[in-house]
């Protein structure tokens, strides 16, 4: 090979590997400067956080329904979550596949839809400048499931987070909540259009331990429960963030849910979390 093309190949090659370790590290300065700048909390188990999170997530949920129906969702349409800019987040979520049982020995199963959103913060503080954060989220799912699993029509979920936290990085305590209302393109007299209040109550005690209460409010807006409410509870235990290797992360958290009061969609269940913030 002429010795010009080959040194040619090889700055070339050298240039690009370049290029790519630059552009690695602009990320992660962006998303390390994101996360600096607001309160260093848990993500709760359920309740979406108004943070700024960079992680892959996987959830699996087990929930018992009335007339001995049980469901399984592994993956529960989480996924990556990735911080391409100082005030922004998008959560590419994976498919969960669900299986539900039935009380004569049959299941369906199959995959949801597909899920995404997006997250805007508005306003953030760090422990040390106030501890707070307010951010806006749109989510949208599309109807990619398959057919006994999907809804069939495009969603949409507009979201106001806000939080407020006491105390330092390493103990205290905050509050998470979030209020959504569902939007489907169409077909409003089945899916209806759900409003849903969630909250955390989480504390911090020690290096790795995150103890928490969520409460998640459902009021039901037209579809087959229109009218009614729901309220669930769940006290979960969070462990982490356990360091594994360079920038990447641990974290594992397990739920009891218990659906309160009148109306119930669902009996219980049991909500497990693995991530790897990075």
């Amino acid at each position: 090979m002429n010795k010009t093309l080959l040194a040619i190949i090889v700055l070339s090659t050298l240039s690009a590997m370049a290029h790519a370790d630059d552009s690695q590290n602009t990320w992660f300065a962006i998303s390390d400067a994101a996360k600096e700048s607001q309160p260093h909390w848990m993500t709760p188990i359920v309740t979406v956080t108004p943070r700024l999170e960079q992680e892959f997530r996987y959830d699996q949920l087990s929930q018992a329904k009335s007339g001995g129906v049980g469901i399984n969702n592994y993956g529960l349409n989480k996924g990556l979550e990735l911080i391409p800019t100082a005030n922004s987040e998008i959560i590419i979520g994976v498919p969960g596949y669900q299986v539900t049982s039935h009380p004569n020995g049959t299941s369906t199963r199959g995959w949801a839809d597909e899920t995404l959103l997006f997250k805007y913060r508005m306003l953030s503080a760090n422990e040390e400048q106030g501890n707070y954060i307010v951010t806006g989220f749109m989510g949208l799912s599309l109807p990619t499931g398959d057919p006994n699993m999907t809804t069939g029509h495009y969603a949409y979920t507009p979201t106001i987070a806000v939080g407020k936290g006491w105390g330092t990085r390493e103990s205290g305590f905050d509050i998470q909540s979030t209020l959504a209302m569902t939007v489907p393109d169409r077909d409003m007299a089945r899916l209806g259009e759900p409003i849903v209040w969630n909250t955390a109550f989480q504390g911090h005690f020690s290096t790795y331990w995150w103890p928490e209460l969520e409460t998640q409010y459902t009021h039901f807006s037209g579809g087959p429960n229109d009218g009614k409410n729901q309220t669930v509870l769940t006290p979960g235990l969070i462990l982490g963030r356990y360091e594994l290797v360079e920038r990447m992360k641990f974290v594992i958290g397990l739920g009891y849910q218990k659906a309160v009061g009148g109306f119930q969609t669902f009996n219980n269940g049991w909500q497990m979390t693995a991530r790897t913030p990075f």
